[in-house]
């Protein structure tokens, strides 16, 4: 799997929400997942996610990579040691262009004003300090959107025809500070072509409750990890930010 099938994993729910990217992208990402084609078209497509490709190129400048390189990709999605020389420097510049997405100026100065030392460039940092939807516009920041947007992990429990009964993680809220709350059980549609091996027990990861991916285990650690720290650096901002509920 390259990076743009990758990438199209998880972003094709919420191009079918209509939360970003072009409107006709969808068939495109789907023919990039499930039969290896069109990449080049799939490509185009996924650089016109106005939240996404800011942070895929801020990683991809850093270490000389490609945007769309295998590496660069999980690293925002999944978590890698990629992220791991990123600073505030760096995300001060992303702000910048995510600014030029759509980011409220007014907004983006306030994320300046608060940026936590270490920020981390994932998605879980996006969703949980950016917040959902302030690029677009097209999603309200709440917990429980930020649960659906934000790239969890779960074991599959169950699977009955095209359902699985997922154990996922949670986040909750205390005192305006977010942290790991109880594993949840979750009913959840899945595509038996994205992922024909889910069975029970193994790992996957949920993005706006689409199975996007089966992780292994180092994955799943590395999605663990990053998130714990998107939270952690996050909090350091958040009373300040969201009103979260």
């Amino acid at each position: 799997m390259d990076g743009v099938a990758l990438c199209a994993r998880f972003s094709i729910a919420t191009n079918r929400l209509q939360f970003c990217g072009p409107s006709d992208a969808e068939p495109a990402l789907y023919r990039a997942i499930t039969a290896g084609e069109g990449r080049a078209e799939a490509r185009q497509h996924l650089s016109r996610f106005e939240a996404l490709m800011p942070y895929l190129e801020a990683i991809g400048r850093k270490h000389g990579l490609d945007p769309f390189d295998r590496q660069v990709v999980e690293a925002y999605w999944i978590g890698n040691s990629l992220l791991d020389s990123m600073n505030a420097a760096d995300f001060h510049l992303l702000l910048e262009a995510l600014a030029q997405r759509g980011l409220p100026r007014s907004l983006a100065r306030r994320l300046e004003e608060h940026l936590p030392a270490r920020p981390l460039f994932h998605h879980a940092f996006h969703v949980s300090f950016v917040g959902v939807g302030n690029v677009t516009g097209h999603v309200e920041t709440t917990l429980r959107n930020m649960e659906a947007c934000r790239p969890a992990w779960g074991t599959v429990r169950a699977r009955d025809g095209a359902k699985l009964t997922v154990e996922r993680s949670t986040w909750a809220v205390r005192n305006g500070q977010l942290l790991a709350g109880p594993p949840k059980w979750v009913e959840v549609s899945y595509d038996s072509r994205v992922v024909p091996e889910a069975g029970v027990g193994t790992t996957v990861a949920l993005h706006w409750d689409w199975p996007a991916l089966q992780l292994d285990s180092a994955q799943r650690s590395a999605l663990e990890e990053y998130s714990r720290r998107s939270v952690e650096s996050a909090n350091e901002a958040l009373s300040g930010l969201h009103a979260l509920s």
